[in-house]
């Protein structure tokens, strides 16, 4: 017993400091999480990219996290003032964002998603710039490629040639910021590539993004959400397979002939030595003194595998953080209440890191360096915007709207906060993914092409009906004044129109 123990027996305290027979098998290890992820990391992320492949849990938690951090994309509205450049300015960035991927496979906001994708999966991502040549047709040039995290390996640990430490691939300096990265040129798990198989290349940390969500102190390289649902995972679909079987085996008629051991056994007649007998349906057999029969009958898990399998799930749902409905598709177990505040906790985690993480770590690099490159290439006009940079790259990013179960509640209760003064229509227009400006502008523009087409789809007594005393001269002749013609629109509004049925009223 070391000083520690003597003094920890002796004090008393926490009962989780103690090493008593309870605890006396509970061995946690003191080392820091570099050093777990160094020994166990590639392990896991290859555990963890098995399990999606093959497990219909593990996939589904994987693409329901990547459709709820970025959804249709968590887009920048810029906060230019002058409304000509902000509109000019967007225009581009939307143009560029199909241009984004190198590999072309998506757009800016599929790379989004990708990474939503690999962090969960294997804890980390990176993003290389890549420039591009102005003869290459891009709207501005340059290009991101996603690197996934086995292109960086762990075991490189060294010094580099100009004396800097090299930290699981990560270069840094004499003050602990990062300069390089130390990067396989191919992938070392893809055999179809094998053409420079395990050289190393240094790429500036200014090229680099890397993603990860850390979850300790000094943490380098990142680990997979998986990881604390691997085992769970994997022994459930062990378990699955082998109830599926038991099944397909109690679904057979199998009968086992059982024989007495002869005195003497006699080599079998038939050339190929199979001595067990075909049953066809219907069939009589025969058998021999001393034969015995017996049918098999696998035992049944009676009603102890969907409790079993629910609790499992419940257990691998709270390790990834995702809600149940969304990790086993089961839409039964929960009511609209339990489901409602399930979705509220959850989308709480997923808003915290989508601004902590996403737009932090991939969206605010990516924008200042496309501006950067947009200002050089004379692609975009910004006066001034080397002094003014910081102010000119201001930008809020804007998730994508969630939707309700009951969104026509949702949307009366966004009304009442507006028309209180609880909020504004910028902030309720932000909070749907869009520009405020822009959707006015749209608004201004239906209006004017209705008029001019004498179109009208705006509901009697609505806010926009507020608008018509703009149409033009001559529109308002024979009608009275605003208290009359809202009396006679709200007396309007009650009666019911001829064939309608009386609306009751409780």
């Amino acid at each position: 017993m070391n000083w520690r123990q003597r003094l920890g027996a002796f004090v008393g305290g926490f009962d989780a400091g103690q090493h008593h027979r309870r605890l006396r098998g509970f061995r946690a290890t003191r080392a820091h999480v570099n050093s777990l992820i160094a020994a166990s990391g590639p392990d896991i992320t290859a555990r963890a990219r098995w399990l999606v492949r093959n497990n219909g849990y593990a996939v589904n938690a994987v693409e329901s996290w990547a459709a709820n951090t970025v959804g249709d994309g968590i887009k920048p509205i810029s906060k230019i003032a002058d409304a000509a450049r902000k509109e000019g300015l967007q225009r581009l960035w939307l143009a560029w964002t199909d241009e984004a991927d190198a590999e072309g496979l998506t757009d800016f906001y599929g790379l989004q998603r990708r990474a939503a994708r690999e962090v969960f999966l294997a804890g980390e991502v990176f993003f290389r710039f890549r420039p591009r040549r102005a003869g290459d047709g891009l709207s501005v040039p340059v290009q991101m490629q996603m690197l996934p995290s086995e292109m960086l390996p762990l075991e490189q640990t060294g010094i580099s040639a100009a004396g800097n430490p090299i930290r699981q691939g990560i270069e840094f300096d004499r003050i602990g910021r990062r300069v390089a990265y130390h990067f396989f040129r191919r992938h070392p798990g893809d055999s179809t590539d094998p053409g420079l198989a395990g050289e190393i290349v240094r790429v500036p940390a200014s090229e680099v993004i890397h993603v990860i969500d850390p979850v300790e102190g000094g943490q380098l390289r990142g680990v997979s959400k998986l990881a604390p649902a691997i085992v769970k995972l994997f022994l459930l679909d062990q378990y699955d397979d082998a109830e599926l079987d038991r099944k397909k085996v109690a679904a057979m008629y199998a009968m086992f002939v059982t024989s007495p051991a002869p005195e003497n056994p006699l080599a079998p007649d038939d050339e190929d030595g199979s001595d067990g007998v075909e049953i066809s349906p219907g069939q009589i057999v025969r058998l021999d003194p001393g034969e015995d029969v017996t049918i098999g009958q696998p035992a049944d898990s009676g009603g102890t595998y969907e409790p079993f399998q629910y609790r499992t799930l419940l257990q691998i749902s709270a390790a990834l953080g995702i809600p149940y409905p969304y990790l086993a598709n089961d839409m039964v177990k929960g009511n609209f209440s339990n489901s409602r505040l399930a979705l509220i906790e959850f989308r709480r985690r997923v808003s915290a890191w989508q601004h902590s993480v996403m737009v932090w770590q991939l969206c605010r690099p990516v924008y200042a360096r496309w501006m950067d490159a947009a200002v050089l290439s004379g692609a975009l006009t910004l006066p001034g915007y080397e002094a003014n940079r910081a102010r000119l790259l201001a930008t809020d990013w804007l998730p994508t709207k969630w939707d309700w179960v009951d969104p026509l509640k949702d949307a009366n209760a966004e009304i009442a906060q507006i028309e209180a003064g609880l909020k504004s229509r910028t902030q309720a227009i932000a909070e749907r993914g869009y520009d405020a400006e822009q959707v006015d502008r749209d608004i201004a523009a239906e209006r004017a092409r209705e008029r001019a087409l004498g179109l009208d789809f705006r509901r009697p007594g609505s806010p926009a009906q507020g608008v018509q005393a703009l149409s033009g001269p001559g529109e308002d002749e024979g009608k009275g004044d605003d208290t009359d013609q809202t009396d006679e629109t709200d007396d309007a509004e009650d009666r019911p129109r001829e064939g309608e049925d009386q609306p009751e009223r409780g």
